[in-house]
């Protein structure tokens, strides 16, 4: 079902839809507009043509066998996470994912997050 579009990175609107889309599922246009609409005031045709745009982006899939056209993200979060931050990596670090980390280390000063990182550094020693 994952579609490699590397190319193709979805807007600030074509994520949050994607978010809505990860969470929910497969979904109609209504549907997401219902969940979209709990936080931002956005209308529905302004939800089916983004919608739209992202299935020509093949962002989105789209089950056209009923009435109601179901969309579904068309690759998993994970997939798009990792191909968004190798972009920023290399865009904005110069290809350092060590200049990455520190950056946002100078912006969390959480005790909690610092543990939680912490704890994931040791778990990636242990798997090597």
């Amino acid at each position: 079902m994952a579609h490699e579009n590397p190319g193709t990175k979805p807007t600030e609107a074509e994520l949050t839809l994607l978010n809505i889309l990860w969470k929910l599922g497969p979904a109609t246009v209504r549907q997401v507009h219902e969940a979209v609409s709990e936080t931002q005031k956005t209308g529905y045709t302004t939800v089916l043509k983004i919608l739209q745009i992202m299935h020509e982006k093949a962002l989105v899939i789209r089950d056209e066998s009923n009435r109601a056209h179901v969309y579904a993200a068309a690759n998993s979060q994970v997939q798009t996470q990792s191909s968004l931050l190798k972009d920023l990596v290399t865009k904005a670090f110069g290809g350092s994912t060590s200049k990455l980390v520190m950056r946002a280390l100078d912006e969390s000063h959480s005790k909690e997050e610092i543990a939680n990182i912490r704890q994931l550094l040791n778990e990636l020693e242990q798997q090597d």
